[in-house]
This record gives structure tokens, C-alpha cells and sequence, in this order.
């Protein structure tokens, strides 16, 4: 008697195409960003071999489950997480997963997330926290199951994690500035001990080391990445005597809030000072004066990571190889606006 014929898998369609299996994800999932040639030869080749990229088939040809667990912080940044969990929910979509949200809430939701990973009802779990549940010495990757970190790196020996090169792209932000003849500058900082803040803080200070500016060119106040730790970070600006020229904001919502509070106590932005935001969200386009900022590619960091824990759950050969310390780095985009300028 005969074995049953094996169900192809995204990469078997990849391999018949002729194209990269990214490119087999975007022609299923975001058609319109191919040219049309391309998405026809994929579609042909999923045609070919009966590909279907849907839960109900996966989990009746694999028997297990397509649920993918998103480990979510609990003080969530919506308008920077939005879009990571995008890229996330469409690479998964198009090769048949479906996304379900965890927030880590306490003990006990941490607890009933360490037990959901462990029930067998979950295929894999993709983490954008920097820590992960943990209770009473049991860890939610006991369970066993593959797993990948995106944007923050939980320190885990053997997690793989997509991340951002936060220590560049901080250093960015004082050489934005510097260049444009800032010599002293304020920063508000995220959480401390968070892991994106303990790196960016250290690509800040090694930047303004290579300026030759010197370590007392920067004062530091402690901030949240909230629009509240913005305003609050602000009000401590604004008690200075001698205010610095250049400021340096965690994330965009800091930067946002840091602005209207400082425009609201009479200083324009940028004659008395410069602001530059990190992360590049939507809302950093349409505020007054638009700010400058550095981009994170947010989609492509959840499309990233998301590719390569389904690469793991379908054991594809053509998965993308790890770089020694299993961390692959993505880069950030200066986008320089109207919340900066060159210094008289």
C-alpha cells in the first residue's frame, strides 16, 4: 500500500516558482507589491500542486495545532506595536497560522498564558516583550515549543530574535543633531533596565563620545516611551536654567508629548530647540511642526521574525540561515523634519 502523498508546503511552491519564499508570502498575502509577472508565476505554482495556505487544511494534513501565540508587554505602545503585529498576522496568514494575542498581565494571566502553551493547543509562540511569563520558576518556553523573539531580546541562550540595531540607531539621533551644531543635549530616556533602552542608551553616549561633546554634554531624565513620561520629561526641560539646545526622545510618543508641552510654555520648535523621536509611527507625520525621527521598518521586523518561526514549524529546508548569537539586526532610517534645524 502506497504512502500518502505529502501536502506541499510553501516551499515546494517557492522551489516550482523560482522565487524566495518571502516572495511565495507577499504574492499570497500582499499581491499588489509585485509586479504582476512574478505574482502569476507563484499562483501557477500554488495551482500546480494544490497548495492551500489555510488552518483547517494545515491542522488536518499535520495534525497539530496552526495557533501561533504573540507574547505581547503589557504596557503596550499601540501606535509602534500596530504594525509590528501586521507584518506578523500576514506572513502567518499566508502560510495558514492564525495570530492570537497574549498580554502579560500579572501572575495569573502570565500563569494561564505558561498554561496555554503547554495544553497543546498552540504551535509556536513569537514573543515582541522583552521578558517573557514567568511563574513560580516555571517559564512559558518549558513547554517546549519553537519560538522567536521580535524587537526586544529577552536573553535568552538559543531564542532566536529579529531585533532593530537600537545601539545605531540612538547613535543616529546625536548625529543628527550634532551635525547640525547642537553641543549640548537632553534626553528622555525609556524604562530603565528595558532592554531597548540599557542599548540605545548605549549607542547615545558612544556617539556623543565620537563628537567629541563629552559626557557632560547630555542630561538625562527617566522617562516611560508614554506621552505621559513626554510631558513630564518636558516640565523637567523647561526647570532648567540653562536649557540645552538639542533633545532626544525615547520613542515618538514621548517626543510628541514633550513638544506640545514646551509649545504650550512658549518655546517654538525648532528656533529654541530641536526634537528628534525614535520608532517612526504614523502620528509623527501630522503633528505640529512634523517631528523628526528615526524609522524602525516595523512591519518587516513582525514579517521577519514571523517567517522564521514558520520556517521551524515546517521544517523548510530553505530557511533562512541564523548569523552566529542567533540575533539578525535590522537597520533604522533617519527621517530629518521640520522638529529640527541648524543651529545659529
Amino acid at each position: 500500500m502506497s504512502e500518502p502523498r505529502r501536502a506541499p508546503k510553501i516551499g515546494d511552491v517557492a522551489v516550482a516558482a523560482g522565487v524566495s519564499v518571502a516572495t511565495v508570502s507577499r504574492a499570497l498575502s500582499a499581491p499588489e507589491k509585485l509586479k504582476p509577472e512574478t505574482r502569476e508565476k507563484v499562483m501557477v505554482a500554488v495551482a500546480a500542486l494544490g497548495y492551500t495556505p489555510n488552518s483547517v487544511a494545515r491542522q488536518l494534513r499535520a495534525g497539530h495545532s496552526s495557533l501561533v501565540l504573540v507574547i505581547v508587554p503589557r504596557r503596550t505602545n499601540p501606535p509602534f506595536f500596530a504594525e509590528v503585529l501586521h507584518g506578523i498576522d500576514s506572513t502567518l496568514a499566508a502560510a495558514g497560522y492564525v495570530l492570537i494575542t497574549g498580554y502579560m498581565e500579572g501572575a495569573e494571566h502570565d500563569l494561564r498564558l505558561i498554561e496555554l502553551a503547554a495544553s497543546g493547543h498552540v504551535a509556536g509562540l513569537l514573543t515582541i516583550s522583552g521578558d517573557l511569563p514567568k511563574v513560580a520558576g516555571r517559564s512559558i518556553l518549558d513547554a517546549g515549543l519553537p519560538a522567536v523573539a521580535i524587537c526586544a531580546d529577552p536573553g535568552v541562550e538559543g531564542l532566536p530574535a529579529v531585533l532593530l540595531d537600537d545601539e545605531r540607531a540612538a547613535a543616529m539621533q546625536v548625529e543628527h543633531l550634532a551635525a547640525l551644531g547642537h553641543r549640548r543635549l537632553f534626553y528622555v530616556s525609556g524604562p530603565p533596565g528595558n532592554y531597548n533602552e540599557v542599548t540605545r542608551h548605549r549607542g547615545i553616549v558612544a556617539a556623543i563620545e565620537r563628537a567629541g561633546l563629552g559626557r557632560e554634554a547630555l542630561i538625562e531624565y527617566p522617562g516611560n516611551y508614554t506621552f505621559t513620561g513626554g510631558v513630564a520629561g518636558a516640565k523637567a526641560y523647561l526647570g532648567l536654567a540653562d536649557r540645552p539646545t538639542g533633545v532626544i526622545c525615547g520613542n515618538d510618543e514621548t517626543a510628541i508629548a514633550f513638544v506640545k508641552t514646551v509649545r504650550a510654555a512658549g518655546l517654538d520648535i525648532p528656533d529654541d530647540l530641536s526634537v528628534i523621536g525614535f520608532d517612526g509611527i504614523e502620528l509623527a507625520d501630522f503633528c505640529e511642526p512634523t517631528l523628526s525621527t528615526i524609522a524602525q521598518p516595523r512591519f518587516d521586523l513582525g514579517a521577519r521574525g514571523a517567517r522564521l518561526l514558520i520556517d521551524r514549524l515546517d521544517g523548510n529546508a530553505t530557511a533562512e540561515a541564523m548569523p552566529a548569537g542567533g540575533r539578525i539586526m535590522m537597520q533604522g532610517t533617519l527621517l530629518a523634519r521640520d522638529s529640527t534645524r541648524r543651529i545659529d
